[in-house]
């Protein structure tokens, strides 16, 4: 009898694994979907970058991870070490029937500072810079007039620096990452003040775009 009961609870341990494996890769099996695109973007902290775009109709998806390195499966520790070019990122999969790309780049700039390309507020190093991962030359043609046009805005003293490079493979972050402003809200709201973002939205934005 324990033998079955053990077969019967392995058998269930497998079943709750896959699922939380297929949850992780759904984003990435919406995007086969003829009706929706991805948009992968770099902005800092990725905990920070996620809530302004899961509020948006037409997103469908967002995860956060590794992009624009050169080790397979990075993990957290080797990103946050800074010694494999991974930025930490996030991987949106949306419906450009109801949203457009160009509006998720304005939700990008609203979000970041633009004008550091060494990091982003605390974080600093290039596993933090801000980026534009762009899918086809409609994106990165996009991205090119999008920055162009906060360059020529004069709505900051500097240039706009964010870097825009062809996305390559993204890989999903560890599972405590993943939508970490849920799971742990004041921890989240903790750190996200205390970095500086928050204060630098509001200078540059208002009060307003911290609702985005």
């Amino acid at each position: 009898m324990k033998k079955y009961s053990f077969i019967l609870v392995s058998l269930l341990v497998l079943s709750l694994t896959g699922a939380i494996r297929a949850e992780q890769s759904a984003g990435a099996a919406k995007a086969q979907d003829s009706d929706y695109e991805t948009a992968t973007f770099a902005g800092g902290c990725f905990w920070c970058i996620q809530p302004p775009f899961d509020k948006l109709e037409g997103v469908v998806s967002t995860t956060v991870g590794y992009t624009g390195g050169t080790e397979k499966d990075p993990t957290y520790e080797q990103v946050s070490y800074g010694k494999t070019g991974h930025a930490e990122s996030i991987e949106i999969i949306y419906d450009p029937k109801k949203v457009t790309y160009e509006e998720l780049l304005e939700v990008l700039w609203m979000n970041i500072n633009p004008t550091d390309s060494g990091g982003q507020f605390v974080d600093r190093g290039m596993q933090y810079r801000p980026a534009i991962f762009y899918h086809g030359d409609a994106q990165k043609k996009a991205a090119e007039a999008s920055k162009a046009k906060l360059d020529k805005s004069g709505r900051f003293d500097k240039p706009v620096v964010v870097e825009i490079v062809e996305a390559e493979e993204f890989y999903p972050a560890e599972d405590y990452h993943l939508n970490f402003y849920q799971k742990s809200p004041v921890r989240y709201k903790t750190y996200r003040w205390g970095s500086g973002r928050d204060q630098f939205i509001e200078k540059y934005w208002g009060e307003a775009a911290l609702s985005h």
